[in-house]
């Protein structure tokens, strides 16, 4: 492979060890404390072990991190822009010193590695946020959701790894780097552009990806990014299957498609640079940068890094040309077409028409099989408020509702069903409050991303739980928040097992509205007040919601 370009830091690593050494290891761990990986940390020992992330030997020590942080340096020297860190529970890391053992398993306790602890020490995360994702990042969603899910301890040392993470799904097109070298060299392959991207290809990325092939006299690998994704974003199984349809609008023999298990850490300027250092372990010459990513410290470091950055601004499609063009291209005067992220999406929910100048059809067709229409896809309709509030008799009539009008099945969820057959153990802490709301949160997404229809009528007195819910369920479907805002003394006087009595008293302790607050929706789709409407035209009004969004619809069906 002489031909290929150079891993960086002159050598690709390879951190798994023979069988012999394997079972040695499995052998020794009955003795050692383990650590289960999240599926950010999963991906991180991913490319460690298979070389993704040459010349590390492991997950970072602090002189090294601090290096990184700081000065976007190795303490070698070499350049890295991004921290590849283990964060470790509180607990755990008070177990761990210099010199002990770390087995590292999957969700599922699998042993994939073995991290030998050279170091644990408490990182700087403000100062990280501020250096590595820089301060105007920090109101990012989801840069904020990074950092709060950092532990407050790290581990660093030398890993040695018995197998890589298991996958089942594109098995083809996960290719460690050296397999994708080896590819490369059968196919005579010397300069590969390199497109990693989140979001399907359209004819405007297609044209833009073979403009940068034109211009480096080089072949196209797409590498789409199949870690953790953000909320909203597409996951990576209809993503692939798009990539695939695309691959046959290729010249033959000049594109490929592999795979890349990258957990994204959102840090700006310096990920475009971290992307281009894996993207050159894996064999690329050329890194393409899509428009809107910030490219000056990619360019900057070009040279160092021995990756060329290609730039490219935004295609728009010109109706007279038929063609889709370079925006500071457009002919004065000509007809630009475009579809956007949100109104793909509003096309694809409401069933219409994806025009042919906008994507492929077979793209089109792989989008459409994934997101039906709303009127078919499956929904939750979460009910919170006090106890009293209505949400339990509005949770039955919309139950009746949505079995009148067939289509889907349908599941409620109330609180007390729920407490009755699903969380009998839990008491009424917070931290049970919450555990019982992920919990139906959970079941909710199962129905939801199933095609079912969820009823959920907990009290769920707190935001955070609530936003967690959501987003466990939009993954798969709709959901709507419904907030029954009945005032307080109205819930007392409908009291009928006499718990606020008994709140009042002392007798009930962490009670929702007296002892306990109740933290109300900022983000609620429907508002009812229970003591203006009956339980007919609360839910009625809930029906109307549904409607305006297109899950419920005039061909018969719920």
């Amino acid at each position: 492979m002489d031909h290929l370009i150079e891993p960086h830091g002159g050598t690709l690593v390879n951190l798994l060890v023979d069988g012999g050494r394997a079972a040695e290891l499995r052998a020794a761990s009955r003795d050692w404390p383990s650590w289960s990986l999240t599926p950010r940390q999963l991906c991180d020992l991913e490319l460690l072990l298979n070389g993704g992330f040459s010349p590390l030997q492991g997950f970072m020590t602090r002189a090294d991190y601090e290096s990184v942080r700081d000065d976007m340096r190795l303490r070698s020297g070499l350049l890295w822009p991004v921290p590849v860190t283990l964060d470790l529970s509180e607990e755990l890391a008070k177990e761990l010193r210099p010199g002990a053992h770390l087995a590292l398993r999957d969700g599922e306790g699998f042993m994939l590695a073995v991290l030998h602890v050279e170091e644990v020490w408490r990182p700087d995360l403000g100062l990280e946020a501020r250096r590595v994702y820089g301060s105007d990042s920090l109101e990012h969603p989801g840069v904020r959701a990074l950092l709060e899910e950092c532990r407050p301890c790290c581990a660093g040392g030398r890993l040695e790894g018995i197998q890589l993470p298991i996958h089942y799904d594109f098995r083809a097109e996960r290719l460690a780097p050296h397999e994708l070298r080896r590819e490369f060299e059968r196919q005579g392959w010397r300069r590969v552009v390199a497109f990693a991207t989140q979001s399907p290809m359209h004819r405007a990325q297609h044209e833009m990806t073979l403009c940068a092939a034109k211009l480096a006299q080089a072949n196209v690998l797409i590498q789409p990014v199949v870690g953790p994704t953000e909320v909203g974003d597409l996951e990576h199984y209809t993503r692939v299957h798009c990539y695939q349809a695309l691959l046959a609008h290729f010249p033959q023999h000049t594109a490929k498609l592999a795979v890349l298990p990258l957990a994204l850490r959102l840090a700006g300027p310096r990920e475009a640079l971290w992307r281009a250092l894996v993207h050159k372990n894996h064999g690329c010459t050329h890194v393409i940068v899509e428009p809107g990513q910030p490219l000056e410290l990619a360019r900057a470091r070009a040279a160092e890094l021995g990756v060329d950055i290609l730039p490219f601004e935004s295609m728009a499609y010109v109706e007279d040309l038929d063609a889709c063009v370079p925006e500071s291209e457009v002919p004065p005067g000509a007809r630009v077409l475009h579809v956007s992220d949100a109104d793909l999406r509003r096309r694809l929910d409401e069933g219409r028409e994806i025009p042919e100048w906008f994507t492929f059809p077979e793209v089109a067709a792989v989008l459409r099989h994934s997101y039906p229409p709303r009127r078919r896809q499956g929904f939750t309709v979460f009910l919170t408020g006090l106890s009293g509030a209505g949400k339990s008799t509005v949770a039955n009539v919309l139950l009746v509702k949505f079995l009148e009008m067939g289509g889907r099945p349908v599941t409620l969820l109330d609180g007390d069903i729920v407490r009755r057959h699903l969380s009998s153990e839990l008491g009424f802490s917070r931290e049970h409050r919450d555990i019982n709301i992920r919990r139906i949160g959970f079941v909710a997404a199962e129905i939801t991303k199933n095609g079912g229809i969820a009823i959920c009528a907990p009290i769920a007195p707190y935001r955070r739980v609530r936003r967690e819910v959501r987003q466990m369920v939009e993954k798969g479907g709709g959901f709507i928040l419904v907030h029954v805002r009945t005032p307080l003394e109205v819930c007392e006087q409908r009291d009928r097992k006499g718990l606020y009595a008994k709140a009042r008293a002392g007798i009930v302790k962490e009670f929702t509205g007296i002892s306990d607050p109740y933290e109300e929706p900022e983000d609620a789709d429907v508002v009812l007040d229970t003591s203006e409407l009956t339980p007919e035209q609360a839910a009625q009004e809930v029906l109307l919601h549904l409607e305006r969004q297109g899950y419920v619809g005039v061909d018969g069906g719920a």
